[in-house]
C-alpha cells in the first residue's frame, strides 16, 4: 500500500509540473518576466485511474544488412634500408682427403742358399694410371750342386720379360714379350767312382721366347664383347730341336636380352717341329653355344667342333662333340650346382712338355689329346664370404692321352708313349679355401684320377692322387708367413737293362713340405727365409730321378 501511495504522489507533482511548465512557455521568459503568486492544492485521497496498456506479443525483429560490394584496400609501403658496406670475412670448412697410400710398384730379392743356390728376382711396374699398364720382370734361380754327382745334377732357370696395356675408350690393348733360359743335366744315372761323366756331354739347355699381343672390350659394357689375341712361340735345345707355334684366338659373346646370350669361341694353331724329321701340326678349334638363364636354372647348349693334322695311332683328324650344361643356383651367388657332357680337343705343343718334364728324348712323337666324351657334376659354395668350395667327379675318355715312360736305348731320358685304344679315366676334384680380411688364408686341392689303360700295363708317371695344403698369415703387416705341404701318390715307369730285359720301378710317394718368412724391416727393406723339403727326403717324383735333400734360402728385398 505504501508502494502504491508513493506512485500516486510522484505521479502528481509530475502531472503538476509539468500543466506549469507549459504556463510559462505560453507566456514566455522575457526579461522582465516574472513568476506571479499561485496556491496548489494537493488532494490526498484522489485516485488516479490509468489506461489499460496494450501489450504486443511479436518478436523483436533485427532486419538484414543490405549485400553490396566490399572493396578491400591494401597499402603498401616500401621501407629501405640504408645502404652498408660491409666486407665479410669468410672461409669454407672443408674435410681433408686422406692421402694416397705409396705404392712400392718395384722390388729387387736376392738370396743365397745351400747347393750353392744363388736367386735373383726383380719386378718394376708403373704407379697408379688410368691410362696404362707397362713392367718388366727378371728371374734367376740356380743351384750349382745338386743330389746326384754333385754339379753333373746342376740347375739354372733365367727369364726376363716386359708387358703394357693401354686403356682407350672401349678398349683396351695389350702386349708381352718374354724370353727364357732353362738349363738341366741328365743327371738319372748311377755314379760310378771309376768313371767320370763330363757334365758338358749330359747337360740340356732350353731358349724359349714368346710373344703375345691382345685386344678386347670386356670392360667396355657393351651388348657385343669380345677378346682378341695372337702368339707366337719359339723353342730350341741343346741338341738343336726346334719348335715354331703361331697361334691365335678369339672369344666373342653377345648379349641377346637380360637373360640369354650367344657364344662362339675359336682358336687356330700352326706349328712346325723339326728334328730328326720335320713335321707340320695345324689345329683349328670353333666352340659355338648358346645360354639361357630361366630364373634359377641355366643351360648352355653348344658343340665343340675341331680338327688336328695329327697322325698318330691313326689320329681322327675332323671331330664334332655335343655338349650341354645344366646349372641351378638354389641360393643365388653362394650356391651352384651344374652337370653336362662334353667333349674336347686339346693342343699339345713341346714349349710345354719340357716345361713338365725337361728330361725329354729327341725325337718324340706329340700329339693332341682327343677327349671323345666327358660326363661331369659338381658344384660351387661360398659360406659367409670366408669360406669356398669347390667339387667335381667326371668320367672321362680320352684317345692320344700322353705318358711319360722311360727311354729303351737310354733310361736317363723319356720317351712319350700313347695308349692305343681308349684311356678312361675317372677324376675327382676338390678345393677349398678359408679367406680371412687379408691377415690369414688357408686352402686345400686334391686331384684323384683313376686310370684304366686300353693295352699299356701302367699308366707310366701319372700319379693317382695329388693333393696340397696351403696358408698364409700375415702379423700386423710385419711378419709374412707361407707354407705349402703337398703329397703325391707314386708311379710307374719301365727301366730296361744292358743284358736287354727290363723291370717295373715305382717311384716314390711324396710328402713335401716348403716353408717362407719375410720380416719387413722398413717398408723398403724386408728380409726372408726360405726352406724346401724340409722332411728331407731324396723322394723321386720321376724314376731315376732324385730331388735334393731340404734346402735353405735366405735374402733381403728392397721396395721402391
Amino acid at each position: 500500500m505504501k508502494n502504491k501511495l508513493r506512485l500516486a504522489s510522484l505521479a502528481v507533482v509530475l502531472s503538476v509540473g509539468f500543466s506549469y511548465m507549459n504556463q510559462a512557455q505560453a507566456q514566455g521568459w522575457g526579461e522582465g518576466a516574472k513568476l506571479e503568486d499561485a496556491e496548489v492544492v494537493v488532494e490526498k485521497n484522489r485516485v488516479i485511474e490509468l489506461p489499460q496498456a496494450a501489450r504486443n506479443f511479436e518478436k523483436f525483429r533485427i532486419p538484414a544488412p543490405e549485400s553490396g560490394d566490399r572493396n578491400v584496400y591494401y597499402r603498401y609501403s616500401d621501407y629501405r634500408l640504408p645502404s652498408q658496406d660491409i666486407n665479410l670475412q669468410m672461409r669454407v670448412l672443408t674435410i681433408k682427403q686422406d692421402e694416397l697410400t705409396k705404392l712400392y710398384g718395384n722390388y729387387i730379392k736376392a738370396g743365397l742358399g745351400n747347393y750353392g743356390s744363388l736367386y735373383l728376382k726383380g719386378y718394376f711396374h708403373n704407379k697408379r694410371s688410368k691410362e696404362s699398364d707397362y713392367g718388366a720382370e727378371i728371374s734367376h734361380i740356380s743351384s750349382a750342386r745338386g743330389p746326384v754327382d754333385k754339379g753333373n745334377s746342376a740347375v739354372s732357370n733365367s727369364a726376363i720379360g716386359v708387358h703394357g696395356e693401354r686403356y682407350l675408350k672401349g678398349l683396351t690393348l695389350g702386349g708381352r714379350l718374354n724370353y727364357g733360359r732353362d738349363k738341366y743335366h741328365f743327371y738319372g744315372y748311377t755314379p760310378n767312382q771309376e768313371t767320370a761323366i763330363d757334365k758338358d756331354n749330359i747337360q740340356q739347355v732350353f731358349n724359349r721366347v714368346g710373344a703375345e699381343g691382345t685386344l678386347h672390350n670386356q670392360t667396355s659394357g657393351a651388348p657385343f664383347l669380345y677378346n682378341a689375341n695372337l702368339k707366337a712361340t719359339y723353342l730350341n735345345d741343346h741338341y738343336n730341336m726346334s719348335e715354331v707355334n703361331v697361334a691365335a684366338g678369339l672369344r666373342t659373346e653377345y648379349g641377346i636380352d637380360d637373360v640369354s646370350a650367344f657364344k662362339v669361341d675359336a682358336d687356330v694353331s700352326f706349328l712346325t717341329h723339326k728334328d730328326k724329321l720335320s713335321v707340320t701340326r695345324n689345329f683349328v678349334k670353333v666352340h659355338p653355344s648358346y645360354q639361357r638363364q630361366f630364373n634359377a636354372v641355366k643351360l648352355t647348349l653348344g658343340a665343340n667342333i675341331a680338327y688336328t693334322g695329327d697322325t698318330i695311332n691313326d689320329a681322327r683328324k675332323f671331330n664334332v662333340y655335343p655338349m650341354a650344361r645344366v646349372a641351378i643356383e638354389p641360393i643365388k651367388d653362394n650356391l651352384q650346382i651344374y652337370a653336362g657332357l662334353g667333349g674336347d680337343l686339346q693342343r699339345v705343343t713341346l714349349y710345354g712338355l719340357t716345361q713338365e718334364n725337361p728330361w725329354l728324348a729327341p725325337n718324340v712323337q706329340v700329339a693332341d689329346i682327343n677327349k671323345g666324351l666327358e660326363v661331369y657334376g659338381g658344384f660351387q659354395a661360398n659360406i659367409a664370404n670366408y669360406v669356398h668350395l669347390t667339387g667335381r667327379v667326371a668320367y672321362q675318355n680320352f684317345r692320344n692321352l700322353y705318358f711319360y715312360n722311360n727311354s729303351v736305348s737310354d733310361s736317363t731320358k723319356f720317351d712319350l708313349v700313347y695308349d692305343d685304344g681308349v684311356t678312361n679315366v675317372l677324376n675327382f676334384y676338390v678345393e677349398g679355401s678359408f679367406n680371412y680380411s687379408d691377415e690369414l688364408r688357408i686352402g686345400l686341392k686334391a686331384d684323384y684320377n683313376q686310370y684304366n689303360t686300353d693295352n699299356l700295363e701302367q699308366p707310366f708317371h701319372r700319379p693317382e692322387l695329388m693333393s696340397s695344403v696351403y696358408a698364409t698369415y700375415n702379423f700386423y703387416d710385419k711378419i709374412l708367413f707361407n707354407s705349402e705341404l703337398y703329397y703325391i701318390g707314386s708311379s710307374f715307369g719301365r727301366i730296361a737293362r744292358p743284358d736287354g730285359t727290363s723291370v717295373l720301378r715305382e717311384t716314390d710317394t711324396i710328402v713335401d713340405l716348403n716353408l717362407k718368412a719375410d720380416y719387413k724391416f722398413t717398408n723398403n727393406f724386408t728380409v726372408f727365409v726360405m726352406a724346401n723339403n724340409i722332411f728331407g727326403q731324396k723322394y723321386e717324383r720321376f724314376v731315376n730321378y732324385p730331388s735334393k735333400s731340404i734346402n735353405l734360402l735366405g735374402g733381403i728385398t728392397y721396395s721402391f
